[in-house]
């Protein structure tokens, strides 16, 4: 309606959105987002609701009922033309000029803005489906990580073992490194079940009834992307134009208003058929009576429009300072969002130096069993490190994905 071009520039940037979402290596993101798309409840209920409203347009493209009558003389009045046996009518009211114009056009504002509606809930869908994606992420390279840690506190321990048997070692470091296996194998266990609940949400989210496993990406990588802000145009975001759809609405509701506390015309006709009278024939005997009518309703007490004008100046003020308050919070979402992917970025960087640091000095602890002078206290802080150090990268890599979708579902760039 009005607003087209918004709706135009918001659909384009949401199919342009895909590919934003689908920036890792597997295209299956995006295969996901299309079948949730199509298959989610609450999107297709949402659909459905702007489907009633754009009906509605048509239901108030009409007149009033028509008004029929019957009645019968139990006591027939008697005229000089004979005497009426019974009285038929039929009445139509019509609304004041533009009045039925004034009705579609509100109720298209509402459709318009339920419009808007379905595309906000289209985009806070692919966000939230696309982060449940990079958390099973997480959760599958964690699993990975922390499976390779048990094979190699595995052969930590058989290491232990021979070390007792040689007399090099003791029994204490294989109980340290037995409560590790123990610690591990938990963890693991842990995050299995994580990852079953995120399936089950993941697949409610895209409305199949699968239990199959997500397909993911085996590795993703850190884009360095440049944002500039400036190209951001947060009016056009979806959320900040649908409260110009209710600002649309609320100026319809007024020319409505304005519109019923107009006069309503009404046309009729009366037909009294007349019995013809036998002990004389006037002129006109037994002439059948036809009476048009045309009657006016007038709202002598108009206070109700007045309240009505009164609450709709008070709505445009009320939306103007919501609009504003909700622009402010994607705005500063949306820098957090900016900062904490820069953030995530450079600790990814810290990480991976770490993490290096720490397979070195387990080289060179594993060499030193060659010796004979193994230090597992030593050993296992180090993998412990390890650990700690592996599994904050890939929250970190986590983070780097949510914060872009953040990003990508406030943009709508110019």
């Amino acid at each position: 309606m009005k607003h087209t071009r918004y709706l135009l520039a918001l659909a384009l940037s949401l199919t342009s959105g895909f590919t934003i979402y689908a920036q890792d290596p597997s295209p299956l993101l995006q295969t996901y987002i299309l079948q949730a798309l199509e298959h989610n409840p609450d999107l297709a209920s949402s659909r459905l609701a702007y489907e009633i409203s754009k009906e509605k347009t048509e239901e108030v493209n009409a007149l009033p009922n028509t008004e029929f009558g019957v009645g019968y003389f139990v006591s027939e009045p008697e005229t000089r033309t004979g005497a009426q046996r019974a009285r038929f009518s039929v009445k139509q009211m019509i609304p004041w000029f533009g009045n039925i114009s004034a009705r579609q056009n509100f109720t298209a504002s509402l459709a318009d803005a339920q419009a808007l509606e379905v595309l906000i809930r289209e985009r806070k869908l692919i966000l939230e489906l696309s982060g449940t994606y990079y958390r099973l992420y997480a959760l599958k390279k964690k699993m990975e990580v922390v499976s390779r840690q048990l094979t190699l506190t595995d052969s930590y321990e058989q290491l232990a073992l021979s070390g007792l048997e040689t007399g090099k070692g003791s029994a204490v470091s294989v109980f340290k490194i037995q409560i590790r296996k123990n610690e591990l194998e938990n963890k693991l266990a842990l995050l299995k079940q994580q990852t079953e609940t995120e399936t089950v949400r993941f697949h409610n989210l895209t409305g199949t009834e699968s239990t199959a496993p997500v397909t993911l990406p085996d590795t993703l990588m850190l884009q360095v992307e440049a944002m500039d802000m400036q190209t951001i145009n947060l009016d056009l975001h979806p959320e900040l134009v649908k409260f110009e759809e209710m600002y649309e609405s609320v100026v319809q509701s007024e020319e409505l208003n304005k519109k019923e506390a107009a006069p309503n015309l009404g046309f009729g006709l009366d037909y009294i058929p007349v019995e013809k009278r036998t002990d004389m024939n006037p002129a006109d005997n037994g002439k059948d009576i036809i009476m048009p009518m045309v009657s006016v309703t007038i709202p002598l007490f108009n206070k109700k429009y007045r309240s009505v004008s009164r609450q709709n100046d008070m709505k445009i003020q009320s939306l103007e300072f919501d609009r504003q308050e909700r622009r402010n919070r994607l705005e500063t979402v949306l820098y957090e969002a900016v900062n904490s992917r820069t953030t995530a970025r450079i600790n990814t960087e810290t990480l991976q130096k770490n993490i290096r640091e720490a397979e070195n000095a387990m080289e060179i602890l594993l060499r030193s069993y060659e010796t004979g002078t193994i230090d597992f206290n030593e050993l296992l802080d180090i993998q412990d490190m390890q650990l700690r150090f592996e599994m904050s990268l890939i929250d970190e890599v986590r983070s780097y994905y949510n914060e872009s979708l953040i990003i990508n579902y406030l943009s709508t760039t110019t």
